[in-house]
C-alpha cells in the first residue's frame, strides 16, 4: 500500500528595501523558509545572483537535501544490515550550469560520504549499501539529472 506524505513550508520575502521590486538591482533577495515548529531558516539567492552570501540559497539546499537523504537511508540500511556506523561525513557538491535567457539547471550531484564503521570486516557490505541507498532514496529519485556517489569507508 502506497502512502502519501505532505510537507508545508512558508518562504517569507524580506528584502524589500523599500520600492519593491521597482528595478532589478534595487531589490533584497532575502526571505525567511519556515516551518511550523522549526527555527527560521534564512535565506538569499546566489551570491552570483545578487544574494547574501552568509544566507543559504536554494542550490545549496537542493545540494544539502539529495546528502542528507542518502545519509538518513544509508543509515538505516546499514541498522537493518547489522553495519555499525560510528561517524559519517559528506563533502557533497553540485554543478549548475547557466543557459543563454536566464535559465539553468543542475549537471549533477556528486556525494562524497566518508564513513567510520565499529567493524573494519564489514567495509564490503557497508560499501554496498550506498548503490542500495541510492536507488531508494525519495529526493534523488525526485531530480532529473545524475547523483554519483564515491564513498569512503573504514
Amino acid at each position: 500500500m502506497s502512502r502519501e506524505h505532505d510537507y508545508r513550508v512558508t518562504v517569507r520575502w524580506t528584502g524589500n528595501t523599500g520600492a519593491g521590486t521597482e528595478n532589478y538591482r534595487g531589490y533584497g533577495r532575502d526571505h525567511d523558509v519556515t516551518a511550523e515548529g522549526k527555527p527560521t531558516l534564512r535565506g538569499s539567492a546566489d551570491p552570483a545572483f545578487r544574494g547574501t552570501p552568509d544566507r543559504w540559497n536554494p542550490e545549496e539546499l537542493l545540494v544539502a537535501a539529495l546528502s542528507e537523504c542518502h545519509m538518513l537511508t544509508y543509515l538505516s540500511l546499514c541498522a537493518r544490515d547489522g553495519v555499525v556506523v560510528t561517524a559519517y561525513v559528506d563533502a557533497a557538491s553540485g554543478t549548475m550550469r547557466e543557459a543563454p535567457g536566464g535559465s539553468g539547471r543542475f549537471t549533477e550531484v556528486v556525494l562524497r560520504p566518508e564513513v567510520t564503521l565499529a567493524d573494519p570486516a564489514m567495509i564490503a557490505k557497508a560499501e554496498s549499501l550506498h548503490e542500495r541507498a541510492h536507488a531508494t532514496c525519495f529526493i534523488a529519485n525526485s531530480v532529473s539529472f545524475p547523483v554519483r556517489h564515491e564513498p569512503k569507508t573504514g
